[in-house]
């Protein structure tokens, strides 16, 4: 069965938005992240977007 993976679009603050989670929630970990190469809208090396689990539960960030 699969699982639906809630997606949240952030405006340019998704790792901040990561980061509070992981310290609200003490289970909560990051399981990935995708990082610009400078081709596109952001500057290379900046977060594109950010995979966590909480509490069983994966999540994506993007920014």
């Amino acid at each position: 069965m699969n699982k639906i993976t809630p997606f949240l679009w952030f405006n340019d603050n998704a790792e901040e938005a990561a980061e509070f989670y992981l310290s609200v929630f003490p289970e909560a970990k990051k399981v990935g992240e995708l990082r610009s190469s400078g081709v596109g809208p952001w500057p290379a090396g900046k977060i594109a977007t950010i995979f966590i689990e909480l509490l069983g539960q994966r999540m994506t960030f993007l920014n």
